[in-house]
């Protein structure tokens, strides 16, 4: 089987724009708990963050939310935002503040080409920790395609630093 891309077209994943029901609690949340710094902050209605110098890769605000409760189950909306850490180390260090934050983790996989463990945020939305493994080993299927898989993934391995 061939499949036609776009790949070609330069586009990329820029960041995720969040409503929140408490600004300063989700500013806690993804900066001291995943890492991210603030980059810019218009007064108690919304503020933006990044990583590594970057202009934002998140953006919270409460105009619309203030005081707001997630949507019920069963709803469309965000299934999850997903943050890449540059390597194990990195992943252990922001898991070890999470559970030190009593988060609860909802699950963790290996899905070969990665491996990520699953939270939510203070407003419920779902996050994806992870890092990627080296593309050489990714596995594939007979014909080179890519073969994701779904298996278990030890956090407290993770946290243990093996």
């Amino acid at each position: 089987m061939t499949l036609t891309t776009k790949s070609n077209s330069g586009a990329r994943v820029g960041h995720v724009h969040l409503r929140v029901a408490d600004l300063d609690r989700s500013i806690a949340f993804y900066c001291d708990i995943l890492g991210f710094d603030v980059t810019q902050r218009y007064g108690a209605e919304a503020a933006f963050l990044g990583a590594g110098g970057y202009h934002h890769h998140i953006g919270l605000n409460t105009w619309d939310s203030a005081g707001g409760t997630p949507p019920p189950a069963g709803h469309t909306g965000l299934f999850h935002s997903a943050f890449l850490y540059p390597d194990r180390t990195a992943l252990a260090q922001v898991a070890a503040r999470v559970v030190a934050a009593g988060i609860q983790i909802d699950g963790a996989a290996d899905h070969g080409v990665s491996e990520a463990l699953y939270l939510r945020d203070p407003d419920q939305n779902g996050v994806e920790l992870y890092i990627d493994r080296d593309p050489a080993v990714w596995p594939r299927d007979a014909d080179g395609g890519l073969k994701m898989v779904n298996k278990p993934f030890d956090l407290a391995a993770l946290l243990a630093g093996d």
